[in-house]
């Protein structure tokens, strides 16, 4: 048994097939959904998405959004997503170095924020990357 798996953002489909299974970063930690899960909607944190086909395993980084869960179908809708495959190693670490930098460069509290938030989108994207290769 497979679930249809679909991740959106406002530009594109990122994915659209079927899955074995996947493990999904929310908002209140992490779910795995199997076949015949319970219905779900949830906020997605900004994070990885694993996905099971048969013996492999993909991953993706997503960046915030929501999912919804039923009749053994996934919908998540996120404002981006990348395939860790297609995440240039040397751009997501130099981005990890700059983001670093401007958080300890960060004035006021409306910097600080946005420091933080693209700093944790950095991280997520080096560590699909690491996934990946592991």
């Amino acid at each position: 048994m497979t679930l249809n798996l679909c991740v959106l953002t406002p530009n594109r489909i990122v994915w659209d097939s079927e899955v074995k299974e996947i493990i999904l970063s929310t908002n209140s930690g992490q779910i795995g959904v199997l076949p015949n899960h319970a219905p779900i909607a949830t906020a997605v944190d900004i994070g990885i998405l694993r996905i099971r086909l048969n013996d492999q395993w993909v991953t993706m980084a997503l960046m915030g959004g929501f999912a919804r869960i039923g009749n053994n179908k996934i919908t998540i809708l996120v404002n981006d997503a990348e395939k860790s495959s297609d995440i240039d190693p040397e751009e997501a670490q130099q981005t990890l170095e700059i983001a670093e930098a401007n958080l300890s460069k960060a004035e006021g509290k409306r910097q600080l924020i946005e420091a933080n938030l693209s700093l944790r989108r950095a991280r997520t994207r080096v560590e699909a990357i690491n996934m990946l290769s592991q």
